[in-house]
């Protein structure tokens, strides 16, 4: 219950995210928690302030003796991510996330926490409100819509911020600082296309699959997760081949930025082909499942006889589509040769929406290297151009540099080594965030990104470490008593 999450130490942060998981707050949908937000400053007597897209920047002075170190930006997103079960009945529109706790770990019912970017929030909300934190001049910035387009970042005024210092509070390993990350992308391919009569001599299927993991396209983009868009276009393209399948409908993913858990296709085919269109596609799917099964272990493909579907694709437009669909990469594309580990650049084939005369489909791809992300995003181009598609590139923002030359690095370095006697991993991620768009409006902030143990973002097993927050909530106050002098 939320109640429990209240009483968790440290007690103002976790106070805090249960007050803004109350919330609503999803990408582009940010009206309620945005007043949220000024009614918080407010509150505090303190200054806030909002630009044109819907930042929100409230302003603390020093605390006492502090006067004399340099304005510190203390920055994280206000926007969610919303996914949930299949099985979940929740209404991301009017009810506040259901919490618990399991062990060390904080979770939600069914649903994403939210603790991707709301700890972060929560954090900056606690020393907003604190009467006995040291710490220099606070800018705290709250940008919107950072899940599905970082529009806030993007549209940050240059005039807004006056710190030479920023922290951003939304790295998900309480052992990393952060110092770059990838850039993205959207690529989008869209068509219309005939539907012809279904043929007498059809009987109609429904195809599902779910029960995949999913999680954040970027940072867990080198599990080997499994797609639930390119595991329907398999069984899809076998069928079709081998038994002259057609395909009505098809439904997958929903967020450019969630590794897609689920998907549904309604299809027909030859009522004389049944028992071996059925023998050959549960062969396919026991061996789609033991392909996956460490790491997708709750996998289902299920198949349900239907009424018959009235319309179907035109077999010309539906066969480009689905070797497109085949074509198109998902997955890492590129390592890195400069940073060990480091995903260089890849692609997720988020969303596939086919019905009606109309298909569209929907990928996020990253890189850190620009020239290796135009690649990435042409391949796909050329893929869905080659089955008459039209391909639009929008939504890119950059990356952020590495600087390992940083003072604000080196003061986190040190302090986390003060803290627990080890070095903390600096590391580059291939996660988008917000320091590469926000540096790009203010080229002089030094920036480092740092945050607790958050696991599986982006899907409804999200959940964040209780003594991680402490761990990490320990390295911020002491972070902030270090900041320089002027």
């Amino acid at each position: 219950m939320n109640t429990a999450i209240r009483s968790l130490e440290p007690k103002s942060l976790w106070n805090h995210f249960a007050d803004l998981n109350a919330v609503p707050r999803a990408s582009k949908k940010e009206e309620e928690v945005i007043a949220f937000m000024k009614a918080f400053g407010a509150s505090l007597s303190l200054e806030v302030k909002q630009d044109t897209v819907g930042n929100v920047l409230i302003i603390k002075p020093a605390s006492a003796g502090m006067e004399d170190r340099r304005t510190v930006v203390l920055q994280s997103h206000l926007d969610m991510v919303h996914q949930k079960n299949n099985d979940t009945q929740f209404d991301f529109v009017t009810q506040g996330i259901e919490m618990c706790i399991e062990g060390d770990w904080v979770k939600a019912k069914g649903t994403t926490l939210g603790a991707d970017n709301g700890i972060g929030v929560a954090t900056i909300m606690a020393i907003l409100a604190s009467n006995d934190m040291q710490h220099p001049k606070i800018e705290a910035l709250f940008t919107v819509d950072e899940e599905t387009g970082m529009t806030g970042a993007m549209n940050l005024s240059s005039d807004l911020l006056t710190g030479s210092i920023l922290l951003n509070l939304d790295t998900e390993e309480d052992n990393e600082i952060g110092i770059g990350c990838a850039g993205g992308i959207d690529v989008t391919a869209e068509r219309s296309y005939i539907e012809t009569d279904t043929d007498a001599t059809k009987m109609g299927y429904q195809i599902s699959v779910k029960g995949l993991e999913g999680g954040h396209s970027g940072i867990e983009i080198h599990k080997g997760l499994g797609n639930a868009n390119k595991i329907m276009n398999r069984l899809l393209l076998d069928a079709y081949e081998n038994f002259g399948l057609q395909i009505s409908s098809i439904t997958g993913g929903s967020l450019r930025n969630a590794i897609p858990r689920e998907s549904e296709a309604i299809v027909a085919i030859d009522s004389i082909n049944e028992d071996v269109f059925l023998l050959e596609i549960n062969l396919l799917i026991t061996a789609i499942k033991a392909e996956q099964q460490r790491m997708d272990p709750n996998l289902t493909i299920e198949l349900k006889k239907i009424r018959t579907p009235k319309k179907v694709m035109d077999l010309g437009v539906q066969e480009g589509i689905i070797k497109s669909l085949h074509t198109a990469h998902n997955g890492v594309f590129r390592m890195s040769p400069e940073v060990e580990g480091l995903v260089e650049a890849s692609n997720n084939i988020a969303k596939v929406q086919i019905g009606s005369g109309a298909l569209k489909i929907d990928c996020l791809t990253r890189s850190s290297v620009l020239s290796s992300r135009t690649n990435v995003a042409n391949s796909l181009r050329s893929a869905f151009e080659l089955s008459g598609c039209e391909v639009n590139f929008g939504g890119a923002y950059p990356g952020w540099k590495p600087n390992r030359n940083s003072p604000i690095l080196k003061v986190l370095d040190d302090t986390y080594y003060k803290l627990h006697n080890e070095r903390a991993h600096i590391m580059a991620c291939h996660a988008g965030l917000e320091c590469g768009i926000i540096g790009e409006h203010y080229p002089n902030m030094d920036m480092v990104s740092f945050g607790p143990t958050i696991l599986g973002a982006h899907s409804p097993d999200e959940r964040v470490s209780i003594s991680s927050v402490q761990k990490y909530w320990k390295l911020v106050d002491a972070v902030l008593k270090e900041i320089p002098l002027k």
